[in-house]
């Protein structure tokens, strides 16, 4: 019986783990749908420290028995999350790499040559030809 009190007794710390990383969920989804770059970054960073912190009290606990199953199912619906929103920024990362390919396509002709100007065969020897 003891071992399954165990779990109960690491509960409130579980919660407020668990917690943590839904509300840096919550936060980070708001700062991609606002598209607020600064915030993204502090949001990324403190969910990920709220993962790591999560994760290592999650492990403990699992050690002294069975987690409650409300907790474990809160934190498989906040491991979804993370891996929607991840999911959505690989998305919209290769659009914009599709965005730029079209802007600025590599494999075309120079912008620019070596004498600074656009370069469409104007140029031979340095002199104009017509």
């Amino acid at each position: 019986m003891a071992a399954l009190e165990a779990p109960a007794t690491h509960s409130p710390e579980l919660e407020a783990r668990l917690s943590a990383v839904e509300t840096r969920l919550v936060a980070l989804g708001n700062a991609l749908r606002a598209r607020d770059p600064a915030g993204i970054d502090l949001h990324a960073a403190e969910l990920h420290r709220a993962l790591a912190s999560a994760v290592s009290q999650f492990s403990d606990a699992a050690k002294s028995g069975p987690l409650p199953p409300a907790l474990r199912h809160r934190l498989a619906t906040a491991s979804g999350q993370v891996a929607a929103q991840r999911e959505s920024l690989a998305r919209a990362t290769a659009a914009l790499d599709r965005a730029i390919d079209v802007l600025l396509p590599g494999d075309s002709l120079p912008l620019y040559s070596a004498v600074g100007s656009a370069d469409r065969g104007m140029f031979k020897s340095g002199v104009i030809s017509a």
